[in-house]
C-alpha cells in the first residue's frame, strides 16, 4: 500500500477529528480549538481526501455529528499521536526550566561508594525527571579532560585541579588515615606512630590517588623513603591486602571500609588532608538542575565529613 499522500495529514487534521468526536458538532468543536466552523469542516474534508474515506457522518439539522467506523478507526491513531505531542510539549518546556533532561557527572571510585548512592537518591526524589548518567575512571585529570570536551557536564576532583577553563568548588576535607591489621601491635597502640615511622613499614599505595602520592612525596622531603610492596587502583584490594598482613595503607578515610573487621584504622594528625570537590567548565551553561546538583552535592559532602570526623574521633582514642 501506497502511504505517500498520507504524508500530508497534519496534527491540526487529527485534532480537528478529536474535537468533532469529543464535542457532536463541527460548531463546538470550533470553539473548543479557538478556529471557525468553516475551518474545521475544510480540515475533515481535507483528512478524508488524504485516507480515501469519509470519516464523520453528518446527518444535517441539530443532530449530533457522529464519526464512521473508519473515523472511530483513526481516531484512536489520532488520540495517540496528539497524547504524543502533548507529551514532548510538556517535557520540553520542563527542559526548558531545567527541570528535565540529563546529567553527565565524572566519578572516581571512593566518592562513587561513599558518597554517590546518598546523593543520587536524594537529587532523584528531588528533579525526578532529570536522568544522571554516570562515568567512573581512577584518574581525575581524565575525567576533566571530558568536561573540557563537552563530554560531562561536571566531575568530582580533587582539589587544586589542573590550569584548565575549569570552575572548581570544594565540596568537604577528606583526612589521611592509616590502615593497618586489626591483630597487629599497631592497632593496640595508645597513640599512632608517626610518619617517620609509618615510611619504614611496608606500604601498600593506590597507584593514582593524588593526594596519596603528595603524602608519599611529603615522607621523602622529610627523608624518609617510603617502602611501598604493591600499588594498586582498587581500594577493596588495598584493605584487603592490609588484613592479610601484607602490610600497612596510607590512604584518605573516604577509601576506607571503616566496619572492614580484618583492618583497623588510625588517625594521623600530621598529614593534611585531601580536598575534594566538584568542577565544571566555566564557559557552559548549568541549568537549574545542574546547580541544584551541585548544591546538594555540598550538602551530603558536608553530612559525610562530620560523619568522617565522629570515626576519625573514635579511632583517634
Amino acid at each position: 500500500m501506497r502511504t505517500d499522500g498520507w504524508l500530508g495529514v497534519e496534527l491540526r487534521h487529527l485534532a480537528a477529528l478529536q474535537a468533532v468526536a469529543e464535542e457532536g458538532s463541527f460548531g463546538r468543536a470550533a470553539e473548543h480549538l479557538g478556529y471557525t466552523q468553516s475551518a474545521v469542516s475544510q480540515q475533515i474534508q481535507a483528512l478524508e481526501r488524504i485516507v480515501g474515506q469519509r470519516l464523520v457522518e453528518r446527518p444535517g439539522g441539530p443532530r449530533r455529528v457522529s464519526l464512521t467506523e473508519a473515523g472511530e478507526l483513526l481516531l484512536r491513531h489520532a488520540e495517540g499521536i496528539v497524547a504524543r505531542l502533548q507529551a514532548a510539549q510538556a517535557d520540553l518546556a520542563a527542559f526548558a526550566e531545567g527541570s528535565a533532561g540529563t546529567l553527565r557527572v565524572g566519578t572516581y571510585q571512593s566518592v562513587g561508594a561513599r558518597v554517590l548512592p546518598r546523593l543520587l537518591r536524594e537529587f532523584t526524589d528531588a528533579w525526578p525527571s532529570v536522568s544522571v548518567q554516570l562515568t567512573e575512571w581512577s584518574d581525575d585529570g581524565h575525567l576533566l579532560q571530558l568536561v573540557e570536551r563537552g563530554e560531562l557536564d561536571f566531575s568530582f576532583v580533587m582539589l587544586p585541579v589542573e590550569e584548565g577553563p575549569f570552575e572548581p568548588v570544594e565540596l568537604m576535607l577528606d583526612p589521611h588515615v592509616l590502615v593497618v591489621p586489626a591483630d597487629s601491635e599497631l592497632a593496640r597502640r595508645p597513640k599512632p606512630p608517626s610518619l617517620r615511622e609509618v615510611a619504614g613499614m611496608p606500604l601498600i599505595g593506590n597507584r593514582l590517588c593524588r593526594s596519596v602520592h603528595q603524602v608519599e612525596t611529603r615522607l621523602r622531603d622529610a627523608g624518609a623513603e617510603p617502602q611501598i610492596v604493591f600499588r594498586s587502583d582498587d581500594n577493596g584490594t588495598i584493605q584487603g591486602l592490609v588484613a592479610a598482613g601484607v602490610g600497612v595503607a596510607l590512604v584518605p578515610l573516604l577509601t576506607v571500609d571503616t566496619g572492614h573487621e580484618g583492618t583497623a584504622v588510625l588517625s594521623l594528625a600530621d598529614v593534611p588532608p585531601r580536598r575534594i570537590g566538584i568542577a565544571w567548565h566555566r564557559d557552559r551553561y548549568r541549568s537549574p538542575a545542574a546547580r541544584a546538583f551541585v548544591d546538594l552535592a555540598r550538602d551530603v559532602c558536608a553530612r559525610v565529613e562530620a560523619e568522617q570526623s565522629g570515626r576519625e574521633a573514635v579511632a583517634a582514642a
